[in-house]
């Protein structure tokens, strides 16, 4: 008798990976794009990335412009509010308190296998300009402020990559001081704060952050800021 494929044995879908490609582009992607640079980023020809954003617009998880380029549709953000709604729920109230008082943009961010993934992100009200940081943004978990925090809560064998011996340092001093720091890591120009948001019942390790370019408090008052939030999530979810 033949033996029986595993779920990971089974040949994965093609379609369905060009899809989830297609809505990771657009999620990293800081302005619209054209269906051609679409095409050219999954490798394949202009009418089967036309069939696949159809496919995508019929389920509202994409749209496009007058002009016809793509960005992610109302139905994504839907989805989004599903990841941990919990954690969203608590988090939100303080990522607005830290995003109004510090003129700056707040943001939650959680460890997602190898990266660094953007739950929910609140931008100051009367900022006269602030750095955007969407949800579902994500970036390698061995650069940026919130990845170094979230590394920092965690032993070296339980790290998702190998890491250099300067992250190494990098990582060890935000687990000493209590917070993380980046300057040109992630965007360029843009410098930011974190501090790990420590969390039970096998919730996925997280972190709060502000992004900010120039002109900003000291990154230690900046810090003592987030941690006042970290502690009243962790407490509201707790409690």
């Amino acid at each position: 008798m033949a033996e029986r494929s595993t779920p990971a044995e089974a040949p994965a879908s093609q379609t369905l990976s060009r899809g989830i490609r297609i809505l990771e582009i657009l999620a990293d992607a800081r302005e619209p794009v054209t269906i051609d640079e679409v095409a050219r980023r999954i490798g394949v020809h202009r009418s089967i990335a036309y069939r696949l954003v159809r496919t995508l617009e019929g389920h509202a998880l994409v749209s496009r412009d007058s002009g016809g380029r793509l960005a992610l549709g109302a139905r994504m953000a839907a989805l989004a509010a599903g990841v941990a709604p919990d954690l969203q729920s608590e988090a939100l109230p303080e990522l607005t308190a830290v995003a109004n008082e510090l003129g700056m943009t707040c943001f939650l961010a959680i460890l997602d296998r190898d990266e660094c993934i953007t739950l929910a992100s609140v931008e100051p009200r009367h900022a006269v300009a602030s750095v955007a940081q969407r949800p579902g943004a994500r970036h390698p978990i061995t650069v940026g402020a919130p990845s170094k925090a979230i590394l920092s809560t965690l032993p070296p064998s339980e790290w998702p990559v190998e890491v250099d011996d300067r992250l190494r340092a990098e990582i060890a001093e935000a687990a000493d001081r209590g917070y993380a720091t980046s300057h040109d890591e992630v965007i360029p120009t843009v410098q930011a704060v974190s501090v790990p948001l420590r969390l039970r019942g096998g919730t996925r390790p997280a972190a709060i952050a502000v992004v900010h370019v120039g002109g900003a408090p000291a990154p230690a008052d900046i810090a003592a800021r987030l941690h006042r939030s970290a502690t009243a999530i962790r407490e509201a979810l707790e409690g």
